[in-house]
């Protein structure tokens, strides 16, 4: 049967190989030589990244953002997995592809989200640089009465027919005080329409954001930051909302919070 599979035009098994998955491209590439230059060739891995993703590219801050376009469709792949490497566009967002099924994440930056008294005088927060971070600025609280928090995405830009989580992207500093006990609330609500202003769904969760809580929901990420979840939406094809993710506390003092973003990704199956 393999022999036989092997005697068919190239273009045939590479359109075979192209309605199967990235990870199912990689094993079809060991089967031989015929079909290791069909599972790598640019048909395969084309159909694999998103659609928009020059669009995409030309929006990014690298020096050169068309050096990305002379790579082949595989090792362009595999240069924006979600564990090997990013790109910042505008500086205020990054944009990854799902490791495996190469659908699109996003996170916002600090820069980019609405928080609540950062452009006050009164020291609220303060803009600083951590070598850990992806972008150029992360926000610090210093010391306020409460959290206020927003990050907003249009679900045109993400995949269709994924359910994606959003996820709260932060350190505790050593001296910290008002995330031992009091649990923050976080809420993603989505709607079809700004100007209609009609909400179709709400997710909401109530975290503790410290790890050394009793039963803590906030996970190491392995690039020097935590995440906690802060809920969960399902792209349908051809949506045309706006999702909108809010952190929110309003009751103690509370200091010693670094905000790198807000990430958007594909929820996988557990």
């Amino acid at each position: 049967m393999k022999n036989m599979i092997s005697m068919l035009p190239l273009e045939c098994i590479s359109h075979i190989i192209s309605l199967t998955s990235p990870c199912d491209a990689c094993r079809s590439s060991l089967v031989s030589s015929v079909f290791r230059e069909a599972a790598d060739s640019d048909f395969v891995w084309k159909n694999f990244l998103p659609q928009d993703i020059k669009q995409i590219i030309s929006k990014s801050l690298l020096p050169s953002p068309s050096s990305l376009n002379s790579i082949s469709m595989k090792d362009l792949y595999f240069h924006l997995r979600i564990h090997h490497q990013h790109i910042i566009l505008d500086g205020n967002m990054s944009f990854a592809l799902e490791e495996k099924s190469g659908k699109k994440c996003y996170m916002i930056g600090a820069r980019g989200l609405s928080i609540a008294g950062e452009e006050d005088k009164l020291g609220y927060w303060q803009w600083t640089t951590v070598p850990a971070s992806r972008f150029c600025e992360v926000a610090e609280l210093k010391n306020v009465l409460g959290l206020d928090i927003k990050a907003h995405i249009k679900t045109r830009m993400l995949s269709p027919g994924t359910t994606y989580a959003a996820y709260f992207v932060y350190q505790l500093l050593g001296c910290r005080f008002g995330f031992a006990q009091t649990p923050i609330e976080f809420r993603v609500t989505w709607e079809q329409s700004r100007v209609e202003a009609s909400y179709h769904g709400v997710c909401l969760e109530r975290v503790v954001l410290d790890p050394s809580a009793a039963s803590p929901r906030a996970q190491y990420r392995g690039d020097g930051w935590m995440e906690v979840e802060m809920g969960e939406f399902f792209i349908k094809e051809g949506d045309n909302a706006t999702v909108e993710c809010s952190v929110r506390e309003v009751n103690g003092t509370k200091s010693g919070l670094l905000v790198e973003g807000i990430e958007i990704r594909p929820k996988l199956d557990m």
